[in-house]
């Protein structure tokens, strides 16, 4: 190799290197991702709920649709998690993802018997949460209201429980 060609390898190296240790670093916990402030409909009465009406509490944030097999799936569980944990300052928030509206939100609620809050969310509010692709996709919440933890996609009640117990 020709010695202009090995300078521009050890630069590229040098680059590579330092791209590196940024997202090391990143990964380790260095940046801490806060609870995206929003201010979405409830999908039972249209009135709109603000994120600080959850501070101080840990939160499962899931995103859904009513029409996705897996999403529903998780119904009983994230039910029996906000009865076991509700009263040691837990929450479950349901965010609809449904395009047709909440009154198709509403049947499930009402056939399921959801006993924590739904909002309808769009687009944007699966943006500010980092670009949600793909649902189920949920977040747990710590009480100080960072995001501890991203779930794609089902998520067994038992590692749920683990993870929610933790932070209690």
């Amino acid at each position: 190799m020709r010695p202009r060609g090995r300078q521009v390898m050890k630069k590229i190296s040098m680059v590579l290197l330092g791209v590196t240790i940024l997202m090391m670093a990143a990964g380790s916990g260095a940046a801490v991702e806060k609870l995206p402030d929003f201010s979405l409909a409830s999908a039972l009465d249209g009135k709109n709920v603000d994120s600080t009406s959850f501070q101080g509490k840990v939160l499962l944030i899931t995103f859904f649709t009513t029409w996705c097999p897996p999403c529903r799936q998780e119904i009983p569980s994230l039910i029996r998690l906000q009865n076991d944990h509700a009263a040691k300052g837990f929450s479950v928030i349901g965010l609809s993802m449904d395009e047709k509206g909440a009154s198709v939100v509403v049947k499930l609620i009402e056939k399921e018997s959801i006993n924590y809050p739904v909002l309808m969310a769009g687009s944007k509010t699966a943006r500010d949460f980092g670009g949600v692709v793909g649902v189920p996709t949920s977040f747990l919440i710590n009480r100080k209201g960072e995001v501890v933890k991203r779930y794609p996609g089902y998520v067994p009640h038992s590692l749920l429980e683990k993870d929610i117990v933790s932070l209690l």
